[in-house]
């Protein structure tokens, strides 16, 4: 799969090494001609059995092209970000099929935005710009001359954590926060690129017991990798068992992030953001900054986000799906926070990228300033369900007709055409969407409403009406 997230295949199958070289130095190429000098790159990988074949093609694609590169080794997705940024790199080349199974990898971009302050993916427009060089021909390989460098990068994960530790001081108005303190935690890595940081960065927090899952180096994944209900029963188990304050899973990338009460109830992707969106509001709240308050958002994105920027009185801007779509809108409108509703937070002040550790600062700052479990600040939130549904598609052209037919049946309430098709219902503080999924060859429904039967049945309309002819 190739689009704006970068390219992605089943490794030995759609995904050759001569495949990945070529890509890598298409983007080589790319930024030397846009730069007009030699580039330079930092590349890391999220640590998956398999990775490092990926990324040996991924380097020897961008030396002959003539870029020069930074190696991180095994490194989250986010500190990819803070490492591009802070070693100056023209770009950074990420190694990952982020959610995806085990036989899949990928690679994936980072550039500096506009603003050139801070890495981040970049934007369609973009994206589709690399696509076309890539789709162009053959990459002009450089002569042996010309040939990069490629040297370890002297920077590594301390850089990351430093700076959570460092905004979440800010948030707390220039106190040392340690809002771990004391608390029990449940932390699965997969056995992947979070091992280090997010143990570390915990740590750092001053939880008092840490009980680590995934923690061992191989690559290779306890459960699937993507932290969903069904693939989460042995974490949410041993955060019963342990008696812990919550229970944190990332992704094999880290920039995901998903949660688990202290009562062992999987809480989900979905209240990551809402709950970093709170504890950024309530300390905003107390220096009386929190009226002024951007938050930003994807259009598949739980509906709390908007009734927590209610209640503070601040705003939320809706974007298609995509981190640079909400990256875009993060900058364009100055958010103090922005995310997806798949568990990634972007705390602007650290990395314009999807970031767990940024996620569990801002999770264990709220327990702190509550003084209430994980199951009580979730009580006193909105209540709703969503429901997902997905079905293959042979491409993501295939899925406009199902958009065109879901926006004609809802006609008479609030559509929205940014991605796919959204429709609210105000009336019932519900909404449905269906678009093509940016990742997987799969189109997806989405409903959420305030019962879980309510949303079921939207996700039944909308594939009533796709199907309606």
């Amino acid at each position: 799969m190739l689009g704006v997230s970068g390219m992605r295949g089943i490794v030995g199958g759609s995904l050759t090494p001569d495949l990945v070289a070529s890509y890598a130095g298409s983007f080589a190429a790319y930024l030397r001609d846009s730069l007009g000098r030699t580039p330079k790159v930092v590349v890391g990988r999220d640590g998956r059995a398999g990775g490092e074949a990926v990324q040996a093609s991924a380097v020897a694609g961008l030396l002959s092209a003539g870029a020069d590169v930074l190696d991180a080794g095994v490194a989250m997705t986010p500190t990819m970000g803070v490492l591009t940024d802070r070693l100056g790199a023209d770009a950074g080349v990420i190694i990952t099929a982020s959610h995806n199974p085990q036989p899949w990898n990928g690679v994936k971009f980072l550039l500096p935005t506009a603003g050139g302050r801070h890495a981040a993916a970049p934007a369609a427009a973009l994206a589709s710009k690399i696509i076309e060089r890539f789709m162009a021909g053959p990459v002009a390989w450089a002569e042996s001359a010309s040939v990069g460098k490629l040297e370890a990068a002297h920077l590594g994960v301390d850089e990351h954590i430093g700076l959570v530790l460092d905004r979440l001081s800010e948030l707390e108005g220039g106190s040392a926060a340690e809002p771990g303190e004391g608390m029990k935690v449940v932390l699965d890595s997969v056995n992947a690129s979070g091992i280090g940081g997010g143990r570390r960065m915990l740590e750092e927090l001053g939880c008092e017991e840490i009980l680590h899952l995934g923690a061992e180096p191989t690559g290779l994944f306890p459960h699937e990798p993507e932290p969903t209900a069904e693939n989460l029963v042995s974490v949410a188990e041993a955060v019963r068992e342990a008696g812990a304050a919550v229970g944190f899973a990332q992704d094999p990338d880290a920039d995901r992030l998903a949660l688990i009460d202290d009562r062992g109830t999987y809480i989900g992707e979905e209240y990551t953001l809402a709950l970093c969106a709170m504890s950024v509001l309530e300390a905003l709240k107390g220096a009386g900054k929190a009226g002024d308050a951007v938050l930003a958002a994807n259009l598949s994105t739980s509906r709390m986000v908007d009734d927590l920027a209610e209640r503070y009185g601040a705003r939320v801007v809706r974007t298609p799906v995509g981190e640079a779509n909400v990256v875009e809108a993060m900058l364009r409108e100055r958010a103090v926070l922005g995310g997806e509703g798949n568990g990634g937070v972007i705390w602007p002040g650290v990395t314009l990228v999807r970031d767990s550790l940024s996620a569990m600062a801002l999770v264990l700052s709220l327990l702190a300033r509550t003084g209430e479990p994980l199951s009580g600040v979730v009580s006193g939130l909105p209540s709703y369900a969503i429901v997902k549904s997905k079905t293959p598609i042979p491409s993501r052209e295939a899925a406009d007709p199902a958009i065109e037919k879901v926006a004609s049946a809802f006609g008479s309430h609030r559509v929205d055409l940014q991605d796919g098709v959204r429709v609210d219902l105000e009336s019932e503080r519900a909404w449905v969407q269906v678009r093509a999924s940016n990742t997987e060859p799969i189109m997806r429904l989405i409903a959420e409403a305030p019962t879980r039967a309510r949303a079921e049945a939207l996700v039944k309309e909308a594939e009533a009406a796709i199907a309606g002819g």
